[in-house]
């Protein structure tokens, strides 16, 4: 199911799988629940950066001497690759997990700072403090409904702010982000939007938007936000319900296939995030225009 060893590794104790998935630029996440276990996680060939959800307040990681403890709420742990950890969960136990390769890590360094580490050392952390990494789990990844495929353009995008503050406080680099002024050629813009417009009934990714006007993640969101005053996932957001509204207004298409062409995964989603959008349903106001 996944190509992520730490991954399978929990499926085959007793973990609880309750959402999964794989973005688009291999990056995946997983939300789990545990209790009662214990849990060797054998070195990998990727890293794992993991926030605690809830409960945790029972669980260790066995160290030289004996067992530590150190869970909770909003405590976040690193498992970089080649790394064995030993862990007792001894109560209920809720975290997400983000998986990354080396591989990636590299890309996103290269990417953003145009310069090429000889290695990229991730520290290994475990029961640590991060007011980032809280925020960008609970406002992003936690806050979205993972199963939506309009959601997903944040999540990656969330995703990246992680890793991107992962490399920069967690890793032996301890690079500034580069300063991004201005924003993108007329023309790249154009190219972007043009297929925004003509892609909103599909997923959409940071990824493949920076793709387009060939610049890193990093520089294309701050680029893009400084030419249109929202970010990216804002922006498809915004274009997508704009679309839905029209098609309300002016066309018979039943509700499922409206959210479906505007890239949403079900009519529930869509009028979910209708009704926080606009204060009213798209079942009232075709009501209303009928």
């Amino acid at each position: 199911m996944s190509k992520y060893q730490a991954f399978e590794t929990l499926r085959q104790h007793k973990a609880r799988l309750h959402h999964h998935l794989l973005l688009g630029s291999g990056v995946e996440l997983a939300a789990w629940s545990n209790c009662d276990d214990r849990i060797t996680q054998e070195s990998a060939d990727h890293h794992t950066l993991s926030l605690y959800v809830a409960d945790g307040y029972e669980c260790y990681q066995k160290v030289p001497g004996g067992w530590r403890n150190g869970g909770g709420p909003d405590r976040f742990c690193i498992m970089p690759r080649q790394y064995e950890s030993t862990w007792d969960v001894r109560s209920d136990l809720s975290f997400v997990h983000l998986y990354c390769t080396d591989r990636h890590l590299r890309q996103l360094v290269e990417q953003t700072w145009d310069r090429s580490p000889s290695s990229i050392n991730v520290e290994q952390r475990a029961f640590g403090e991060d007011a980032q990494i809280t925020l960008l789990y609970r406002q992003f990844l936690l806050n979205a409904d993972w199963q939506d495929r309009a959601n997903h353009l944040a999540l990656s995008s969330a995703s990246s702010m992680l890793m991107a503050h992962l490399i920069q406080h967690y890793t032996h680099l301890q690079w500034r982000l580069p300063t991004v002024r201005g924003g993108l050629a007329p023309a790249v813009l154009k190219r972007v939007t043009d297929f925004v417009t003509s892609h909103l009934d599909q997923p959409l990714l940071l990824v493949d938007l920076a793709a387009l006007a060939g610049l890193s993640e990093f520089h294309f969101a701050r680029m893009f936000k400084h030419d249109t005053g929202l970010a990216p996932h804002q922006y498809v957001m915004r274009a997508r319900l704009q679309q839905a509204e029209r098609l309300l207004r002016h066309s018979p298409l039943p509700l499922t296939q409206i959210a479906l062409e505007c890239g949403f995964s079900s009519a529930s989603h869509f009028s979910n995030r209708f009704r926080q959008a606009y204060g009213h349903t798209p079942q009232s106001l075709r009501r209303a225009r009928d």
